[in-house]
Parts: structure tokens; sequence; C-alpha cells
């Protein structure tokens, strides 16, 4: 490991997440917070550590992360994409176990937009009769 900061981004909706690795014990920071003060949900916290727990890197590296933008919920998924895309700079033999996974591929479902005589994206006005 002759550079010693391995650099991903992630992306899910409308959250995009910087993430650094460093060689750690496995401390994850998240915008200046631990993970544990940050996210609230033990599963957001479990889909944070799905790449590092496939690839048994979890106590290797110290995963620093600014995110920004969408819930806490995309930003989970958004640090999940960035830390498999760091893995992959690390050491690129990772790639067939997150591809695999799954955890490399973008995820592409945003929010459709609203559209003129309704309400939101689908949902039409209510309709009566009289």
């Amino acid at each position: 490991m002759a550079n010693s900061k391995f650099y991903g981004t992630g992306r899910r909706k409308k959250s995009i997440a910087r993430v650094y690795l460093v060689p750690g014990t496995g401390k994850v920071t998240i915008n200046k917070r631990d993970i544990d003060e940050y996210l609230g949900l033990e599963t957001l916290k479990v889909i944070v550590r799905q790449p590092l727990a496939a690839t048994d890197t979890a106590d290797k590296f110290d995963v620093l992360v600014n995110v920004r933008g969408g819930g806490y919920t995309g930003q989970a998924g958004a640090i999940r994409h960035g830390i498999a895309r760091a893995l992959l700079q690390a050491d690129p033999d990772y790639r067939p176990i997150l591809k695999k996974a799954g955890y490399l591929t973008r995820d592409p479902r945003m929010k459709e937009r609203k559209k003129y005589g309704l309400k939101a994206a689908r949902r039409a006005p209510q309709f009566s009769k009289r």
C-alpha cells in the first residue's frame, strides 16, 4: 500500500458521498461525527458496512465520509457505493466480490418529476361526478 488514502464517490437518489479509506482499525466517521451518532437506525449502519464485511476489510481501514443531500436512507446507500468504489482503488482483486453483491452498481431510481395538471408525479386531482 504505497498510497495510503483511497477515494471513492458514491451516489444514490439526491445524496452524494465522498469516501476516503485510510489504513486503521475500522472506525467510520460521517461528516466529522461517529457513525452511531450520525445514523440512528441499526439497518442503515449495516448497509454502510456491507462492502467492508464482504471483503473482510472491516478492521483494516478507517472510513472518512463527507455526505450531503437527500435523507438518511439515500445517504447510507451513497456511502455504501462510495466505500465499494474506494475498495476497488485499494485492491482491484475485490471487484468480483463487490460486483456479485451489487455494491458497485449505481441505483438509477430517482424521484419522478411532477407533471402539470396533476397534484404530484402521478397523483391526479380528486374526481367528482357532480
